[in-house]
């Protein structure tokens, strides 16, 4: 399915961009749909890839030392712009102290920026994002990472649905946000690998703040 989609995108791109002639204005939006609504499915379908793989225990950690105040900063600049589009303020509130964490870094990455389109996806226009970072157990030995918004929050008797899979809180057909309902179950379950746990505290009408957490130093192979 990815290939023959990639084609049609590609294919719409360059007629977006005049590469073949010049379009008029409707041309042009009509265009645009095409590669903004294919882009999503491929997303969605990546999505889902990753679920099966998770699912059926294919995926395996590959851990190297690396900063999560510099991983956070990387992921709040790339969804900058769709934050800019909302006006949105996205911040990194602490972190440069920490220690390096020993993980999976793609992964923890695919965590993050789930949760950071979330919350961008779901705070209206003016709003706020943030990312903090603690120390967290006993004795400090692993990292909470706070992802939090100043969004429509969510009712206490929906904290385990949206971790489910193919779950929508709202799944009525007139939603403003459509997906695939598995971001969050592939979060949870990435972060489950690396001996870590996610959750969510959150009010209607008063924003949501997921956390979750990393051992700071795991066993090494």
């Amino acid at each position: 399915m990815r290939t023959p989609l990639a084609a049609i995108i590609t294919h719409a791109e360059i007629l977006r961009d005049g590469m073949l002639g010049d379009l008029n204005p409707r041309q042009k939006d009509s265009v645009t749909g095409i590669v903004n609504g294919g882009q999503q499915l491929l997303d969605m379908i990546d999505e889902i890839l990753t679920y099966v793989r998770s699912a059926s225990d294919q995926v395996s950690l590959v851990r190297t030392e690396f900063s999560l105040a510099e991983l956070a900063d990387q992921v709040r600049v790339l969804n900058q712009s769709l934050a800019a589009k909302k006006r949105l303020t996205i911040e990194r509130l602490n972190g440069d102290d920490l220690p390096p964490v020993y993980a999976d870094r793609d992964k923890v990455k695919h965590v993050l920026a789930n949760l950071i389109g979330n919350a961008i996806k779901f705070t209206n226009d003016g709003g706020r994002v943030w990312i903090s970072f603690s120390r967290y157990g006993p004795e400090g030995e692993e990292v909470c990472v706070e992802v939090g918004d100043t969004g429509r929050g969510i009712a206490r008797n929906h904290y385990d649905l949206v971790f489910r899979e193919f779950a929508q809180v709202d799944a009525s057909p007139s939603r403003p946000h459509h997906g695939t309902g598995l971001g969050l179950a592939i979060a949870r379950k990435l972060v489950e690998l690396h001996s870590g746990k996610i959750w969510v505290e959150s009010e209607l009408g008063k924003g949501s703040r997921f956390f979750f957490t990393l051992p700071l130093d795991p066993p090494r192979d």
